[in-house]
């Protein structure tokens, strides 16, 4: 896998989420954001998350899609529990998934942070072709940005995130790279 001039990631399905922006002039890309998500909970391989992320999501359509009525929010990629991945904001772009949040002191961590979502939740593992992907999208990262730290959505929001959950095993996703440890506690 190889990231283009564009922040595109070659041979990834790309589906354009309107819910980015630029990122302050001259800001590098610093940090990768491991997420996890369902729609609804628990449920995985339906068009909830696209939906979301186009903000396409009917608030009818299930009791727990009330309320995210309105939201906005992306992220740059999403890992399906089959491995396939998706890209909705280019990597060159903020993309609105990192909310109020913190890293080392600096707030903001959409400005420079990729943003990955695993379709999963907090009470079930992740899927090994997943944690494949996952390894090859980071290599990838890491290979074409200067990535200093990889963190769960827990570790830049305490006590408002949970993701990716007790059910990451982080151990195996960073031993995969040999490199970059989680960091704790943000």
């Amino acid at each position: 896998m190889r990231i283009d001039e564009a922040g595109l990631a070659e041979g990834v399905a790309y589906i354009a989420s309107p819910n980015c922006d630029e990122r302050p002039a001259g800001t590098a890309i610093r940090l990768l954001v491991i997420h996890a998500i369902s729609l609804p909970p628990g449920e995985f391989g339906g068009p909830g998350i696209i939906e979301l992320f186009t903000n396409r999501l009917d608030p009818g359509a299930h009791p727990y899609y009330r309320g995210l009525a309105g939201l906005k929010v992306s992220a740059h990629f999403l890992l399906r529990r089959d491995g396939s991945a998706i890209q909705f904001v280019p990597c060159s772009k903020r993309a609105w998934h990192a909310g109020v949040s913190s890293w080392r002191g600096l707030g903001r961590c959409n400005d420079f942070s990729i943003g990955i979502e695993l379709e999963g939740c907090d009470w079930l593992p992740f899927e090994d072709a997943q944690y494949r992907a996952l390894d090859r999208l980071t290599r990838a990262l890491r290979s074409t940005y200067p990535i200093e730290d990889i963190v769960g959505h827990c570790d830049i929001a305490p006590g408002r995130k949970t993701d990716p959950g007790p059910c990451f095993d982080w151990s195996r996703y960073t031993a995969a790279r040999g490199c970059c440890t989680r960091l704790a506690g943000g």
